[in-house]
């Protein structure tokens, strides 16, 4: 397709068992005539696959076509850390086992990129999460496509989160800790707490407690127009705040603010790959185990 002219690769160490997979990647995109780059970290993980002449990218700007993430889901959530608010679509091609990000399985691959030059795909938008606070953290990447967590530091007591909905009050938690989720993330770590999963074109996000100490504390569905703040106590007078797979530790004293980011992340979504499908296959739904 004539729109696409640049696209940038990003990764992992590409292991040996996986080399011939990035050169059909690689084979398909010459062919194609698209300018090849590849970010500065992926480069560095695999000098001896990438030829010194190679295109390297310190940054993704707005002029990539797409970014094609080559590895699982985290490896797909470091891409769009490179992307940030330029909303460069991301094409996530798993290395691994099937994930629900890097929804392309390597065996696929040939066939995946054909359906792509023919134009047979679409771009999914999805919601992301802004931290804000009053202090310089994450190095000022403080957006999130799975989830915001605030968790106790270590094997200390639970912790204490009040939490204001567009600063009226909903509840004081005592828990391990307390998570805001994403439709995306509600596969996630917001899953495995007994949070609910959701469709990604979703407008919700989820508040979901992690090993409340009052068991009828319960996750809740709220608008992602929501402004959400927290409050946090703690006996060692600090915790963790993580970004999807970033954690810092903060102290008790730190404002907090979640809400929708002003940008959104960008999914190539190949024809006939869809979340239903993807969700019954790793979650094994439909499969009668006893035969």
């Amino acid at each position: 397709m004539s729109e696409i002219k640049k696209i940038a690769l990003h990764g992992l160490v590409i292991e040996k068992n996986s080399e011939k997979y990035l050169t059909q990647i690689i084979d398909r995109l010459k062919m194609e005539g698209i300018e090849i780059w590849y970010t500065s970290l992926f480069h560095s993980r695999n000098t001896e696959l990438i030829d010194e002449s190679a295109n390297i990218a310190t940054e993704i700007t707005p002029d990539f076509y797409a970014v094609f993430s080559l590895g699982g889901d985290g490896t797909f959530l470091e891409s769009l850390l490179w992307v940030g608010e330029n909303e460069v679509p991301i094409l996530g091609i798993n290395m691994g086992r099937l994930g629900f990000l890097a929804s392309i399985a390597k065996e696929y691959i040939k066939e995946s990129l054909y359906l792509l030059f023919k134009g047979e795909y679409e771009i999914e938008s999805r919601s992301l999460l802004s931290l804000e606070t009053n202090m310089d953290l994450f190095k000022g990447k403080t957006y999130a496509l799975n989830e915001c967590a605030i968790l106790r530091k270590d094997s200390s007591a639970m912790i204490m989160v009040k939490c204001y909905i567009n600063d009226q009050y909903l509840n004081t938690y005592w828990a391990d800790g307390l998570m805001v989720s994403t439709p995306t993330g509600s596969t996630g770590y917001s899953l495995s707490c007994g949070g609910p999963l959701m469709m990604p074109d979703s407008k919700d996000f989820i508040i979901t407690p992690v090993s409340p100490h009052n068991l009828n504390v319960r996750p809740l569905i709220v608008s992602d127009d929501s402004e959400l703040k927290f409050e946090i106590q703690t006996r060692n007078r600090s915790f963790l705040i993580s970004l999807d797979s970033r954690s810092e530790t903060i102290e008790n004293d730190v404002h907090i603010v979640v809400k929708k980011a002003s940008f959104q992340a960008k999914l190539i979504k190949i024809e006939g790959i869809n979340f239903p499908d993807t969700i019954r296959n790793k979650l094994g739904w439909g499969f009668d185990k006893r035969n």
